[in-house]
């Protein structure tokens, strides 16, 4: 089974075929996107890039575009002093699923 390393939104994720990612919301890009991996595992052989493995090329779908995490809220409280305060965030990414490593 061929597993890579690829990097999106500033950050690396471990994928292989056929499975979903959560990364990073992508801004124009089109239902199918490529990435090149910066390390690729391919059963017993390991093969790391410098920076990137070449020709190799990894293919994911665009399932979402555009999701919303669950909600994270942080609270700021002083006791005796009058001061509460709430605040929310939901991060929004995409869905990636991976269809070739090749």
């Amino acid at each position: 089974m061929k597993k890579a390393v690829i990097a999106t939104g500033g950050k690396q994720y471990l994928v292989a075929e056929g499975e979903t990612v959560n990364v990073e919301l992508l801004d124009g890009v089109d239902k199918n996107i490529n990435f090149a991996p910066l390390l690729l595992i391919d059963g017993e052989k390991t093969t790391v890039g410098n920076p990137e493995v070449g020709g190799i090329k990894v293919t994911a779908d665009i399932i979402e575009a555009d999701v919303k995490a669950d909600k994270v809220t942080s609270i700021r409280y002083k006791a005796k002093k009058r001061v509460h305060t709430v605040r929310g965030h939901r991060q929004r990414h995409a869905v990636l699923k991976i269809s070739k490593i090749a």
